[in-house]
């Protein structure tokens, strides 16, 4: 059939009508993809903001310990005038033959370090040093370690000796100052009732380096709640993990603990000697 000039002008003229109407009527919203969105938007930087927080009380209240012979790391616990008091795992200063320390704080700074004795501190891997500065330094705040349940995100922090600049090349970090700071992320995974020799029961995921025993776990309060001691996979095996009271865990429960780095809960500390420190209330409140 032909068709003459103005019906196809008028076809034409139909289809561009009915176009300008699907262009001009608004769509429905994909109310699914708004919601995930609004969910991202809400959630992510509320991470970003605790962990931010977390990084820059870890940083102020972790301290590098030094000695002619060893390094390791510290947490400020107490300020008494101009005198700080920093628990780190005995260790870490056991090995100091002449009694000397050395304590690198947060600005860069170093402090001749002295070992304070407590006849109370007994039975667990803890030992604490002081130093004097006029400067004012964060001390950190004691939290509640028995409050902590599994999967609880924890913040582990110190100074690892060693850093690989490259696959071939390993860097002794000793005179870094606080570049090598080091802050990770995990979660507590088991809480022994049976403890470890010398006070070890809190088992987290977090990577722990070799210089950062004695350095703090945080909780998501940025309140020290352990301290780290113990690296993941001890070339001992499972004899490292025989409990306090001589007996030793399950093949099924070393497998778990051998994959952990390990702490000594605050509580093992505060049930000690907290009644002797001076704490602040909530200057790490975040």
């Amino acid at each position: 059939m032909k068709l003459s000039l103005a019906t196809i002008v008028l076809f034409n003229l139909g289809l561009l009508a009915i176009a300008a109407i699907l262009w001009l009527t608004p769509s429905k919203p994909n109310t699914k993809s708004d919601a995930s969105t609004e969910k991202i938007a809400t959630t992510t930087p509320v991470d970003r903001v605790e962990s931010s927080a977390i990084a820059e009380v870890a940083q102020q209240v972790t301290v590098r310990v030094l000695t002619k012979t060893s390094m390791g790391s510290g947490a400020i616990v107490q300020r008494q005038a101009q005198t700080y008091t920093v628990l780190t795992c005995d260790h870490v200063v056991a090995g100091s033959q002449d009694g000397e320390y050395t304590i690198l704080t947060a600005d860069g700074a170093t402090h001749p370090a002295r070992r304070q004795v407590m006849q109370t501190l007994t039975g667990v891997d803890l030992a604490l040093l002081q130093f004097d500065s006029p400067k004012s330094y964060r001390v950190a705040v004691l939290g509640n370690s028995l409050a902590l349940t599994k999967g609880d995100r924890v913040y582990a922090s110190g100074f690892p000796n060693y850093q690989f600049l490259n696959k071939s090349r390993v860097e002794e970090t000793r005179n870094w100052g606080m570049k090598a700071f080091r802050l990770t992320t995990g979660t507590v995974a088991l809480l022994l009732e049976r403890t470890l020799p010398e006070g070890y029961s809190l088992g987290y995921t977090n990577e722990v380096e070799q210089g950062m025993s004695g350095g703090p776990v945080l909780n998501q309060k940025g309140e020290l709640i352990g301290i780290n001691g113990r690296l993941k996979y001890p070339l001992q095996g499972i004899d490292v993990f025989t409990f306090a009271d001589g007996t030793k865990p399950s093949i099924e429960l070393f497998n778990q603990m051998e994959a952990l780095s390990w702490a000594i809960p605050i509580a093992a500390f505060q049930h000690q000697v907290e009644k002797n420190l001076a704490q602040p209330q909530s200057q790490n409140e975040i």
